[in-house]
């Protein structure tokens, strides 16, 4: 069979494989289980927020009119008739002058309009005293001011993070509706490759790419399932291949997919009838990842080198998954930074090199975090980032501004601190 590689652009290849996708059904789940997930349904508001008028600081409730005319010559005092701790309310009726001991999120009595911090009070035996004229409102939280009981809070499609979790609990959502998650068969080819575990024998390497895939996979919360080869021949790899698209959402196959006399992924896709949506993209590295729909079901073959492997993932695979539960947001954050030694490599295409963020003082700056050729793991390992060069540039200095996909907000050289003033 003779290929027809035709280079496409990195974001028409992401635009062929995002148009692929297929929206998973949604399930129920118990709210703590829910996080990474995608909500299939807005959620409505079960009661205004705050329940209640509260006080918004520790101090005193008071007729705000009870305190005009109070300057630092003139001070007016206050008699404590109540107090009134968080939990607790009142319904007790203020005369002149009075006031309730209160403290943070108790429930402000009907009766007082204002709250007077400790802090602008000076106590007296039976109370305490005022120096200036505060207006209704003051440091209280008023009933429905957040929002309201039926508003949208959060809407259908946004992922859930530690702050839905935290609203979800807030108006009593139990249980939420949520998009399934995909399940996707990870599959590695070449009968160079050993486990973890295996002596290294000549001619032969460990295989990197499974298990950087399932922790890809893992990082997003999405299972994969890892399925294995017991020869690497035409008839085992299409037969195992047949089985994930018979068992998972998504395939995705690692080596395999140039044009060596060995590689022998679009021999598979041919045989299974199916449809190439391309099969090189104008990108360094991984320039022969390849991407096919079985139907419903997304194959996708990125190639054999860790680096080129890692960055087919973050570019295609993961805008599809999260596509897939529906998510709002699917693409990796890019940021401007200031690259902080030379890359003097010329880039015919669009070049992604793993790289190091680094948040300063000075700004964001960036640079290659090692050894950078295609087969390079160890690069991967110091990253969290990838610098994005644009093809047609022949190299880059110290000093110029780059582009950079982030990968992993949680890794970094340095850690992050707000400026000394």
């Amino acid at each position: 069979m003779t290929l027809n590689r035709k280079p496409i652009q990195v974001l028409e290849a992401v635009h062929r494989v995002m148009e692929k996708v297929r929206v998973l059904p949604p399930e129920t789940v118990y709210y703590l289980n829910s996080g990474g997930r995608v909500l299939a349904e807005d959620l409505t508001a079960t009661n205004d927020v705050p329940v209640f008028t509260k006080s918004a600081m520790d101090g005193f409730a008071v007729r705000a009119s009870d305190t005009e005319g109070a300057s630092g010559d003139c001070r007016i005092e206050f008699k404590v008739v109540e107090e009134v701790p968080a939990g607790a309310s009142s319904d007790y009726i203020l005369k002149k002058n009075e006031a309730f001991r209160i403290m943070t999120g108790a429930e402000v009595p009907k009766s007082a309009d204002t709250v007077v911090m400790f802090e602008q009070s000076k106590e007296t035996e039976e109370g305490f005293t005022v120096r200036k004229t505060f207006t209704k409102g003051e440091n209280i939280a008023f009933q429905g001011e957040e929002c309201l009981k039926g508003d949208v809070i959060v809407p259908e499609g946004t992922l859930i993070n530690p702050g839905v979790t935290a609203t979800l609990a807030t108006f009593g959502y139990e249980y939420v509706k949520v998009y399934k998650k995909p399940v996707v068969g990870v599959l590695s080819t070449g009968s160079e490759l050993l486990d973890a575990g295996d002596t290294l024998e000549r001619g032969k390497i460990r295989n990197s790419n499974t298990p950087m895939v399932l922790a890809q996979l893992g990082r997003m919360n999405i299972e994969g399932r890892h399925y294995h080869l017991e020869s690497d021949d035409f008839n085992t790899i299409l037969k195992r291949v047949r089985e994930m698209i018979e068992a998972v959402d998504a395939v995705i196959t690692t080596g395999g997919v140039s044009v060596g006399d060995y590689d022998l992924l679009p021999k598979i896709y041919e045989a299974l009838g199916a449809e190439v949506l391309f099969n090189k993209v104008a990108m360094r590295p991984g320039s022969v990842t390849t991407v096919s729909a079985y139907g419903d079901t997304l194959l996708f073959g990125l190639s054999g080198n860790p680096s080129a492997c890692y960055s087919g993932f973050e570019l295609f695979c993961r805008p599809a998954f999260l596509s897939m539960m529906n998510s709002r947001n699917v693409y990796a954050p890019f940021i401007n930074a200031v690259l902080d030694e030379n890359f003097t490599k010329p880039n015919p295409f669009t070049r992604f090199i793993r790289a190091e963020v680094k948040f300063t003082e000075e700004g964001l700056l960036v640079k290659p975090s090692g050894f950078n050729k295609s087969n390079a793991v160890t690069s991967i390992a110091k990253s969290n980032g990838v610098i994005v060069l644009p093809g047609g540039t022949r190299g880059f200095k110290q000093g110029d501004k780059v582009k950079v996909m982030m990968t992993d907000m949680t890794s970094g050289t340095d850690t992050f601190r707000v400026p000394d003033k």
